[in-house]
């Protein structure tokens, strides 16, 4: 009988803003935290854990030297576990979800943790290209398209290629906002998130449990004082672009047989795992093919997808996934996005997929699609089954 990938248990750190309430944590000791409440809520032997692949976007400085491993003795978890590091970009921790189920379905895990962490505050973006270092993209690259990639003027492109005006950009972002906000108030991320103990300036202490990014009260007025941030005549701002953010999260990915020997109850089958290439100057149009391929593939029709999510690096991605899908926008990041809630980069893939497990589990959604655009211009996308 052919193996099967579910995933057994989804957790995540709130996400904090630069500079917030995570700011003191070291990312390898956030993750041996996210790793040890994994352990702790689930009842598994770590022992038992075949592999940890663990998502970093920036792999310098506090984030070198294979964080999947140090995380693994971060948790206090038995030598013998190995660990290992992925960077896909910002898809990276949705990569480590792919390969685990991969793992898992080839027979080379029983069980495997996929999850991922960064640490915006400590190691800030272009950590890893410093002047003077070098060009990480090679003359021949360059020879090839003659230009810096700069994520914030493929997302400038984006919007003039789709015609995408500001007020549409500012609009989704402030429902990124309101959608976050309900979700918050209900209570949906409750079960989901693993609360981290700070110490605040003064030196008290508290639990950090909710996510800090969401900004209620906003409006179109209020956005539209934003000044453009990658072209003076352009549409992208800070308020319709994703937060500079800290965070982790982690997946437990099994069989479902080896899921009951364990007394664990799956909660959706990883159905489909697909990558796609796209124009790396453009660079954040990657999950267009990628949701095409991963539909082609799975045989499913857009219309059965009951949730997607699709990363808010700036708004205009998931509008012009929308207009080239034609999915229904009320099911599109019916949580918030990365606008609202934060863009912790090498945990994001990771921090989407639990939210949209869980709202699947909560809902009872048969299938839910997730994708993330990714510097360079690939994208992973991933449809999860309802068990």
């Amino acid at each position: 009988m052919a193996r099967e990938a579910v995933i057994a248990a989804a957790f995540r750190t709130p996400i904090g803003k630069r500079n917030g309430p995570l700011k003191g944590w070291h990312p390898v000791d956030l993750s041996g935290h996210v790793l040890a409440a994994l352990a702790e809520r689930t009842g598994i032997d770590p022992a038992l854990v075949d592999d940890v692949i663990w998502g970093v976007v920036n792999q310098v400085g506090e984030q070198a030297h294979n964080v999947g491993r140090s995380a693994v003795l971060a948790a206090g978890w038995p030598e013998s576990v190995p660990g290992t590091t992925v960077d896909r970009q910002c898809g990276s921790s949705q990569q480590s979800i792919h390969f685990a189920a991969a793992g898992v379905v080839s027979g080379q895990y029983d069980l495997a943790v996929a999850g991922g962490v960064e640490s915006m505050t400590r190691i800030p973006m272009g950590s890893g290209t410093p002047e003077g270092t070098g060009f990480p993209f090679g003359p021949k690259v360059f020879e090839r398209y003659n230009t810096i990639f700069n994520q914030g003027v493929g997302a400038e492109m984006i919007a003039k290629k789709w015609k995408l005006s500001r007020a549409q950009l500012d609009e989704f972002s402030l429902g990124s906002h309101e959608k976050a906000i309900e979700a918050i108030n209900a209570g949906r991320f409750a079960g989901q998130i693993i609360p981290v103990p700070v110490t605040s300036d003064d030196g008290s202490l508290f639990s950090f449990d909710t996510d800090q990014g969401v900004r209620p009260g906003g409006s179109l007025e209020s956005l539209g004082k934003l000044k453009p941030a990658f072209d003076p005549e352009g549409v992208i701002t800070a308020g319709n672009a994703s937060q500079i953010s800290d965070g982790a999260a982690a997946l437990l990915v099994t069989t479902p047989e080896r899921a009951a020997e364990l007394g664990l109850t799956p909660l959706v089958r990883v159905h489909t795992a697909v990558l796609a290439g796209d124009d790396p100057v453009l660079m954040l149009t990657g999950p267009i093919p990628a949701t095409a391929k991963a539909l082609q593939r799975s045989g499913l029709r857009l219309d059965e997808i009951g949730a997607f999510e699709v990363n808010e690096a700036f708004a205009s991605v998931p509008l012009a996934w929308l207009a080239e899908t034609g999915a229904d926008p009320k099911a599109l990041n019916p949580l918030g996005g990365a606008i609202a809630l934060g863009h912790p980069l090498g945990g994001s893939g990771a921090q989407l997929a639990t939210r949209l497990i869980h709202h699947m589990v909560d809902n009872g959604i048969r299938y839910g699609l997730q994708t993330m655009c990714e510097g360079g211009g690939t994208a992973n996308a991933t449809i999860f089954e309802l068990i």
